[in-house]
């Protein structure tokens, strides 16, 4: 649900997201990705969780697909993580051999319990951060993931209302999250606000993310996931647009389910993963 833009800041009571939050990380250890180092001290306050990930064909079992690349992913996946460890962050990582990048990056965010999953895309500075506000999104969550990494440094902030019908107040709700910026202790000096229509505001937060070093965006359903991490954020990172960072929605409330050997659409075979020494953050 989003905020009520009537709402008094200081009333709000507890935050939306936990402190210190935790992002996710999927990176592509076998194609060389890795994170940038300006992304590794912007990330600094949060708890991260590198997932690396390596797609096998449809007709390599995951367990071959382990015991050929393992060394090399893990190698990789330590690399990246001796970086946040340097920065002082806490960090965890995952390795995965998996055939469905999408369900495997849905499913390991849940695990962790991750506030957002990070597309680490290049950049070379964090100055200028993009906070896209849109009717579908939690607001709450946007702005308190925000707040816990940038309360304490001197980046600039533009909260990007784009209205697109439905009812929902986007102007009013850009208000809200400028007041509250400013109540966690923002400069106003910092914060920029803009609104603009958009039929197509997935499309348009992309085609105008060259113009900051990171993107902070709602999940808001399947489409934002599908457009971030599906075909068309290949092209993107390409481009060498900015890292998006999406925060996840609340999930539902689980209902009681039968056992099942069912993982990401995998029967028995499912994902050939393998955590870090304890699991948990160093």
């Amino acid at each position: 649900m989003s905020w009520d833009a009537t709402e008094d800041p200081d009333d709000s009571g507890d935050l939306a997201v936990r402190e210190p939050p935790k992002i996710l990380i999927p990176v592509r250890v076998l194609k060389g990705q890795t994170v940038p180092e300006p992304l590794v001290e912007f990330l600094r306050p949060a708890e991260i969780v590198v997932l690396g990930y390596h797609v096998l064909p449809d007709q390599t079992p995951t367990e071959q697909g382990s015991m050929q690349f393992e060394d090399r992913a893990q190698e990789a996946v330590e690399d990246i993580a001796s970086g946040f460890r340097g920065a002082g962050g806490g960090v965890e990582t995952r390795v995965v051999f998996t055939h469905d990048r999408n369900q495997t990056v849905a499913r390991v965010a849940d695990e962790v319990g991750a506030t957002a999953t990070l597309l680490p895309n290049p950049t070379s500075e964090v100055e200028d951060v993009l906070v896209a506000v849109r009717g579908s999104i939690d607001v709450a969550r946007l702005v308190d993931l925000v707040a816990a990494l940038l309360a304490d440094g001197d980046e600039r902030v533009t909260l990007w209302g784009l209205t697109g019908g439905g009812g929902y107040d986007t102007e009013a709700a850009v208000q809200r999250a400028d007041a509250t910026l400013e109540q966690r202790g923002f400069d106003p000096d910092r914060i920029t606000v803009e609104t603009s229509g958009s039929e197509t505001p997935i499309y348009d937060i992309v085609a105008r993310s060259a113009e900051f070093d990171v993107i902070v965006m709602g999940e808001g359903g399947p489409p934002v996931l599908s457009a971030v991490f599906g075909d068309d954020a290949e092209r993107v990172a390409e481009g060498a647009v900015a890292p998006v960072l999406v925060v996840r929605d609340l999930p539902e409330p689980a209902e009681p389910a039968e056992e099942s050997t069912t993982v990401d659409g995998e029967t028995d075979e499912g994902d050939e993963q393998q955590d870090d020494g304890d699991g948990s953050a160093d």
